[in-house]
């Protein structure tokens, strides 16, 4: 074979290379980093939650972009508490801070499920000296991430306004207020004044809802919207 001919292979060879990268690294590598950037904001997520018998609960109305430990930080910096795992021992706890009116700021939460899983975290803000009254959130981390690579998590925010029985089972609960999209905004507001939040932007959530119904049978009220904050990264 002639130096000639080689010559031809190797220059067809260094330009299907150049072709190779030239395409890589500039049309599939952007391609991957647009597509992970949407990330969150085009990812179909059904955005309410169940009871563990199935029944529709609070919907997904907020969500956070950060790693666990910023999350859990953001909280407690914003003067929020950690809910108690529900056990015999909490469940009793809190019977007595809603019948005798005793502080209990880690009251325990149901379970809800969200895509199957109950909630990986829970957080709460007490009005008043017992636990029938409180700002709570449930949070599920999910594996998609936000911008910067850091997990998102989605959560349902609601404001529990006092202890009845369900309406559909006849359980003893909490019963919320029907302004959740208030609760979501107040709970976002908590992380902003804290300084904890780089921003914040909306995702659909449910959709505008004027008459739904929460796995207790309580009533809310909702644009349908969520909002996701971005947390601050902890060095």
């Amino acid at each position: 074979m002639g130096e000639r001919s080689l010559g031809r292979r190797a220059a067809i060879w260094l330009a299907a290379v150049c072709a190779f990268y030239l395409a890589l690294a500039y049309v599939a590598a952007p391609e991957f980093w647009t597509w992970q950037e949407r990330g969150f904001r085009t990812r179909p997520f059904e955005m309410v939650t169940h009871t563990p018998q199935g029944i529709p609960g609070d919907p997904i109305n907020v969500g956070l972009v950060g790693t666990e430990k910023e999350v859990v930080h953001a909280f407690a910096v914003a003067g929020w508490d950690t809910a108690d795992a529900v056990t015999l021992r909490t469940a009793i706890d809190i019977g007595e801070s809603v019948l005798f009116s005793r502080p209990y700021p880690d009251a325990p939460m149901s379970r809800l499920l969200f895509e199957g899983r109950a909630q990986d975290l829970a957080f709460e803000e007490p009005v008043g000296d017992s636990a029938d009254r409180r700002h709570h959130v449930r949070f599920w981390q999910t594996n998609t991430v936000g911008d910067d690579g850091r997990p998102l998590w989605l959560g349902a925010a609601s404001f529990d306004r006092g202890v009845g029985l369900s309406h559909n089972t006849g359980a003893v609960t909490h019963h919320i207020g029907p302004d959740i999209d208030a609760e979501r905004d107040f709970l976002i507001g908590d992380l902003r004044a804290a300084g904890l939040l780089t921003s914040t932007s909306e995702i659909p959530g449910i959709g505008a809802t004027k008459s739904g119904r929460n796995g207790g049978g309580d009533p809310y009220f909702t644009d349908g919207m969520a909002v996701i904050g971005v947390l601050s990264p902890r060095e």
